[in-house]
C-alpha cells in the first residue's frame, strides 16, 4: 500500500513524511509540541522517519520557517482542508469482502448522489443505511460526488484542494471504507468522482512550495492549469495517477469518474490519461473488474475502447432528451433544438449526436467519429448535479415537464443498452432543487455569490438584475438545505408511482436487456419526432425501439418481433415500445 507521497505508517514502527516541494529551501515536519527538521533528498524531496509518530499523529509542514501547510497527500483532514493532516494507517481496516471481484460493466445501474444531501445524517453511515433500497430498485453501482477536502462545511466537492483525503463533514476514512464494504456484500458497485483538472480556490498552498504544479500554457475556467506536460512534471502526473490507485487500492472502489478531462491540457508523446489508463491496467491485471469513466465536453472518442476507458458520460444523449422533455432551447440546447429526436437517436445508436459538425452554440466542430464503439461505451441520463444544479433555480425534470413525456423518456434510457445513471431522488420523482452551495467566507464568498448571478444575466428570464437577485445565496446554509432529499416525498402517492415505474423498468432491464450483447446500432427517423433504432445482437438478432417522442400522433407498422416492453400502441404520442426479433435462419 505504500505511496511515494504523504504519511506512510511502518512496519516496524513509526511513520516516514515525504513531500515533494522543489521550490523551499527549509521544510520543517510541526507536530503540536514540537518541530523537527526534514532530510532534502534529490529531485526536490525532503523526508523524515519519526518513531514517535503513528496513527492518529496530528502534523503539518513548516516552508522555509514561515508557512505551516497541510500534507498536499493528507489521508484526512480533522479539523478542514487548512488543519493538521492527520495520519492514517489504511491496513487498520479489516476488510470482510475478500470474495468480491466486482461486476461486470453491462450490469451497470449508476445512481449518482451527494453524500451531504442523499441521507438524514449526510454521512457515509446514512448511505449505508439505503443500501437495501438501492439494491431493491434495482441500481447496481453508486456513484459518489467528489470526497476531496474542501474549505467549509458544504460544497459540491469540485472545490476540492487535498485529493488524497476524503472530507471530514461526511465522517472518518474508515467509515467511508465501511460503506463500500457494506456495498459489496450487498453485491453494489461504488464509484467516485474525482477532480483532476484545477485545485479548488480555498486551502491549496502548492504555489508556496512547488508551483511547478501549475502553467500559464494552458488556461481553465476555475483557475490556474495543472502542468502536466512542462518543465518538473514528472512528480504532477505521479501525484494524479497515485490518486487513483489510492482510491482504487486502499478504498477498493470499483471506478471513477474523471471530472472534465477536456480541461485537463496535455501536449506531452503520452497524455496522462493514457498513461493513468495503462497504470491502473497493469497494476490490478484481472485481479477485479474496475471501470474508469470519462465526461469529456470535447467528445474525444480517442480516450475510450478496449485496453482505454470504459466509457464516457454521455452530454448529446442528454441533451436531446432535455429539449424533448422540456422544449427548452436556450444556451447550450440550441445545438439540439433544430431535430431532437434525430440527435437522441444518433446517441442510442452511435454514441455521440456531434462527431465533428459544428455546433451551432460554439460555432466550431465537436467530437469526434464513435460509431464504431458498442452502446456501453456511453452513460446515459436525464438528470444529474451538473445538468439540474447549474440551473439558476436547480429545477429538476418532474417540474419542468408532463408526466407522460417524462415516463416515455425514461423507458427509453433505463431499456437502451447503454449504461443509464439516475440522479438521487430522481425515482420518486422528487421535487426539491438541487442547488448550486458552497461555504466560502468574506471577498471570497462575495465573489462566488455575485459571479452566480451575473453567469445568468445573458439568459432572458434574469436580465433584471431583481430577477437576479432571487437566485439562492450559494453561501446561504439554506441553501444546502433545500438540496437535500426528502424521504417522505418517496411514500407520496405521486412517489410511489414513479417508483413503481423505475423498479419495473429495472427489473425488465435486469431480465431482458443486460444479458444482451448488443453492437453499435443503426437509426432513422420515422417522422419529426418518431423515431426507429437497431441494434445487432452477437450471435443473430436484433433488439428495436420504436418511439414517438412528440405530441402528435405517427403511424407506425409493429414489427415481426417479440414484445419487451411497451407502454401504448406503436406511434401513439409518447409511446415506447421495445421488441427483440429473432435471428433469421
Amino acid at each position: 500500500m505504500s505511496m511515494p507521497f504523504g504519511a506512510e505508517v511502518l512496519e516496524g514502527g513509526g511513520v516516514r513524511f515525504r513531500l515533494w516541494a522543489p521550490a523551499a529551501r527549509k521544510v520543517e515536519l510541526v507536530f503540536s509540541n514540537e518541530s523537527k527538521p526534514m532530510e532534502p533528498a534529490e529531485g526536490g524531496w525532503f523526508q523524515h522517519v519519526d518513531m514517535a509518530a503513528g496513527p492518529g499523529t496530528l502534523y503539518r509542514y513548516r516552508i522555509n520557517g514561515a508557512d505551516l501547510v497541510p500534507d498536499p497527500a493528507s489521508r484526512f483532514q480533522p479539523q478542514d482542508c487548512e488543519g493538521p493532516s492527520e495520519v492514517v494507517d489504511p491496513s487498520a481496516f479489516r476488510w470482510t469482502d475478500a470474495g468480491w471481484r466486482g461486476r461486470p460493466w453491462n450490469e451497470a445501474v449508476l445512481y449518482e448522489l451527494h453524500v451531504g444531501c442523499f441521507s438524514p445524517s449526510g454521512t457515509y453511515r446514512g448511505i449505508q443505511e439505503k443500501l437495501g433500497y438501492l439494491k431493491k430498485l434495482g441500481i447496481t453501482a453508486l456513484e459518489l460526488m467528489p470526497l476531496a477536502d474542501f474549505a467549509g462545511r458544504r460544497n459540491w466537492g469540485y472545490d476540492g484542494v487535498l485529493p488524497y483525503a476524503p472530507d471530514s463533514v461526511y465522517g472518518r476514512p474508515d467509515e467511508l471504507r465501511a460503506l463500500v464494504q457494506a456495498a459489496h456484500e450487498a453485491g453494489l458497485m461504488v464509484f467516485l468522482d474525482v477532480v483532476y483538472n484545477h485545485f479548488g480556490p480555498k486551502g491549496n498552498f502548492l504555489h508556496l512550495y512547488a508551483p511547478q504544479f501549475f502553467t500559464q500554457r494552458h488556461k481553465t475556467p476555475w483557475g490556474a492549469a495543472i502542468n502536466f506536460d512542462g518543465e518538473g512534471s514528472r512528480w504532477v502526473r505521479e501525484y494524479f495517477i497515485e490518486n487513483t490507485l489510492y482510491w482504487l487500492r486502499e478504498y477498493r472502489f470499483d471506478g471513477l469518474r474523471f471530472d472534465a478531462v477536456h480541461a485537463i491540457m496535455d501536449d506531452s508523446p503520452e497524455h496522462v490519461l493514457n498513461a493513468l489508463s495503462k497504470r491502473v491496467s497493469s497494476t490490478f491485471g484481472r485481479e477485479r473488474h474496475i471501470h474508469l469513466i470519462l465526461e469529456n465536453d470535447a467528445n474525444q472518442a480517442r480516450f475510450l475502447g478496449p485496453g482505454k476507458y470504459t466509457a464516457q458520460w454521455n452530454d448529446d444523449s442528454h441533451h436531446a432528451y432535455h429539449v424533448l422533455a422540456t422544449g427548452e432551447g436556450d444556451g447550450y440546447y440550441v445545438a439540439y433544438d433544430d431535430a431532437p429526436a434525430r440527435h437522441l437517436g444518433r446517441c442510442l445508436a452511435e454514441g455521440f449526436a456531434y462527431q465533428g459538425e459544428v455546433s451551432p452554440f460554439s460555432h466550431e466542430k465537436r467530437g469526434e467519429p464513435s460509431a464504431h464503439l458498442p452502446p456501453c461505451a456511453f452513460v446515459d441520463f436525464l438528470q444529474n448535479h451538473d445538468q439540474v444544479g447549474n440551473r439558476a433555480l436547480g429545477e429538476r425534470l418532474v417540474v419542468l415537464s408532463k408526466e407522460k413525456s417524462l415516463s416515455a423518456l425514461m423507458a427509453i434510457l433505463l431499456l437502451a443498452p447503454s449504461p443509464p445513471m439516475l440522479f438521487m431522488g430522481e425515482e420518486w420523482g422528487c421535487t426539491r432543487p438541487f442547488l448550486y452551495f458552497c461555504d466560502f467566507q468574506g471577498e471570497l464568498g462575495e465573489a462566488v455569490r455575485n459571479g452566480r448571478r451575473e453567469e445568468f444575466a445573458r439568459f432572458a428570464t434574469f436580465q433584471d438584475p431583481a430577477a437576479r437577485a432571487r437566485i439562492p445565496d450559494p453561501d446561504a446554509e439554506a441553501t444546502f438545505r433545500q438540496s437535500a432529499l426528502s424521504w417522505d416525498e418517496a411514500e407520496s402517492p405521486a412517489g410511489r408511482r414513479w417508483l413503481e415505474l423505475y423498479s419495473s423498468l429495472l427489473a425488465t432491464r435486469r431480465e431482458k436487456v443486460a444479458p444482451l450483447n448488443v453492437h453499435p446500432g443503426r437509426y432513422r427517423l420515422l417522422g419529426e419526432r418518431a423515431l426507429e433504432v437497431r441494434w445487432p445482437l452477437e450471435g443473430g438478432g436484433t433488439l428495436l425501439l420504436l418511439a414517438n417522442v412528440g405530441d402528435e400522433g405517427h403511424a407506425m407498422e409493429p414489427p415481426d418481433a417479440r414484445l419487451l416492453w411497451g407502454n401504448d400502441v406503436p406511434g401513439e404520442p409518447w409511446s415506447v415500445t421495445w421488441w427483440l426479433a429473432d435471428a433469421r435462419p
